[in-house]
């Protein structure tokens, strides 16, 4: 699979009128395979091995957010990179999930083609399934290659999409704690 990609990313190279054989491109199709495979590696992972067991039982009946989480990601319409940071409250009913894998249901996600508001429903959908909470909410704020070096090239533009699951969309009052505490710095 990867002398395949690197076979293609050569292709590509050679394409753009560029020499792939020239010393400064010549392990540059095999890097960019390795690294393409590296990017979308999400494709490769469930959410029940990334979890692992990972949910306890929990008495916590009050509001848990994790801010911040960087996420890297490739949006597939013309497979440029953006980049953000991703926001994930919960509600627990009973069970609380491990922390770390907060992040790495965002980096799993984000490891595919993607665009935004699909990433944002696909980890909110992924932290209900897991926790069985009775609300979810996840905020994602990213900057857009695609949008900031090429096209409009709009150098400070910047996209925020939200999914509210459960208490977060019918509750106005959690909506809104979620919502300050997120813009909270």
């Amino acid at each position: 699979m990867t002398e395949e990609l690197a076979n293609h990313f050569r292709e590509i190279i050679a394409g753009l009128g560029e020499d792939p054989d020239r010393e400064g491109l010549r392990d540059t199709p095999m890097r960019a395979a390795k690294a393409m495979q590296f990017l979308t590696n999400g494709y490769g992972q469930t959410l029940d091995e990334l979890v692992n067991g990972a949910v306890f039982a929990s008495d916590t009946d009050e509001m848990v957010l994790i801010k911040d989480i960087e996420l890297y990601s490739l949006c597939e319409h013309h497979l440029l990179p953006f980049i953000g940071k991703c926001h994930i409250a919960y509600m627990p009913g009973g069970k609380v999930l491990g922390l770390s894998k907060f992040a790495r249901i965002v980096d799993m996600y984000a490891r595919r083609l993607q665009i935004q508001e699909d990433l944002t429903r696909q980890i909110a959908d992924a932290v209900q399934l897991v926790t069985e909470a009775r609300g979810v909410a996840v905020v994602i704020e990213a900057r857009h290659m695609c949008m900031m070096m090429r096209g409009v090239e709009k150098q400070n533009s910047s996209m925020t999409s939200s999914v509210m699951l459960g208490s977060f969309r019918g509750n106005q009052t959690t909506r809104q704690e979620f919502l300050m505490l997120v813009n909270s710095r």
